[in-house]
């Protein structure tokens, strides 16, 4: 069995839904107070063991190249300046690990990006994260998913139980036994769903899944869709769920943005005490 070292990660949509901002700034680059929601994901890779990550990255995504690049002028004003706890937080990142880029030159759906990290990929096993979905836990959530492909060899999925009238918003897995997958129903009514366990936007997949997404028709909004490459696989390879521990947040929503700024600043010592006072003075 071999080990899960590179993570795919796409960033290449147009966060049309944080418009105008993201005329500008991608989606995936929105601070979490401080730091890109990016910053964390690449963060939770690194924590659980990941070695390389691509990103598949579009035209309009030169911030985030920039960003995890090492930055000569930035560095040396700060060294020069004697601000070197700053001079650290910033070489930091460009040392976090390998990271590479490719572009998805026409947006034709998450099936067509990941398709894009074959020959990064190789025959190897490998991690997809989405950069916008942000993990809240104790230990890495990827890290969670990485212990159950170990434990049977298998592809995984990232589930949460959800609000049963929420599953019309998700991906529903439709459980075979045990944790065991049979099918992902997308975004189902309330009645046909199979469950109320969503997959969330981390997976671990078997390299085989390449060659089903070079066979994929186009999908939901007429593009390739990687659910429809994982469904293929599934009648030939085993799925797990991995149900893990952890705050699941959709950063592509500006509610879920808000939310993940609130919990993210309520972990911090030199915020939490001030925004709960602001909290309760705005609440009352």
């Amino acid at each position: 069995m071999k080990k899960v070292r590179k993570a795919v990660i796409p960033v290449a949509g147009m966060g049309t839904r944080f418009l105008p901002v993201t005329k500008s700034v991608p989606k995936e680059m929105l601070p979490i107070i401080d730091k890109p929601t990016l910053q964390y994901i690449v963060e939770e890779c690194v924590a659980s063991g990941i070695e390389e990550i691509l990103f598949i990255t579009s035209p309009y995504k030169r911030n985030v190249e920039d960003h995890f690049d090492q930055s000569f002028e930035l560095e040396t004003r700060l060294e020069r300046n004697n601000k070197l706890k700053e001079l650290e937080i910033v070489q930091k990142i460009s040392k976090m690990c390998k990271i590479y880029y490719t572009r998805q030159g026409e947006p034709l759906g998450s099936g067509h990006a990941i398709k894009l990290a074959k020959n990064f990929i190789g025959d190897e096993p490998f991690a997809v994260l989405y950069g916008d979905d942000l993990m809240k836990s104790k230990t890495p959530v990827l890290k969670q998913l990485i212990d159950v492909y170990n434990q049977y060899d298998c592809n995984v999925i990232g589930v949460q139980e959800v609000d049963k009238s929420l599953v019309y918003k998700y991906g529903i897995i439709e459980f075979e036994q045990g944790d065991k997958i049979k099918s992902i129903i997308e975004k189902p009514s309330v009645e046909e769903a199979p469950s109320n366990f969503a997959g969330l936007g981390r997976y671990i997949v078997k390299p085989e899944v390449f060659e089903e997404l070079e066979k994929l028709a186009k999908g939901k909004g007429n593009e390739y869709q990687f659910t429809d490459g994982m469904l293929a696989l599934m009648k030939k390879q085993d799925f797990y769920a991995c149900k893990f521990e952890g705050t699941y947040y959709d950063i592509g929503n500006q509610l879920g943005y808000l939310k993940a700024n609130i919990a993210f600043a309520l972990d911090r010592d030199d915020l939490k005490d001030d925004l709960k006072a602001f909290l309760k003075e705005i609440n009352d």
